[in-house]
């Protein structure tokens, strides 16, 4: 999954096409992440205790990543996301995400 916790992420499907948010949780291998402030539901929660009211809370649901495309903080476009290789010795080889689009380091 080339989309991780706190990147800044457009919907492209759904309800929500259109809006932007920050994903809060990445499931890689359910292959869903949960983003803030989109596709909120309504969860009914029992009371707890005796004499204790229950309540209504809407919480984020979860999102397919097919359905969700980074925004570059460099050039502030939703571009797909590439990866580089970038060996600092002959052993030790890092990957490195870039964007598509501007080709910089993300």
């Amino acid at each position: 999954m080339r989309i991780k916790k706190g990147d800044t992420v457009l919907i492209i499907k759904g309800k929500d096409r259109g809006k932007k948010g920050k994903i809060l949780r990445a499931f890689p291998r359910e292959r869903r992440v949960i983003i803030e402030g989109i596709n909120l539901k309504k969860k009914h929660i029992r009371p707890k205790r005796t004499g204790e009211k229950g309540e209504i809370v809407t919480v984020p649901g979860l999102i397919n990543v097919s359905n969700v495309k980074l925004i570059c903080p460099k050039c502030k476009k939703a571009t797909r996301v590439g990866y580089k290789t970038k060996s600092e010795t002959k052993k030790q080889k890092s990957k490195i995400r870039i964007c598509k689009k501007c080709g910089k380091e993300i």
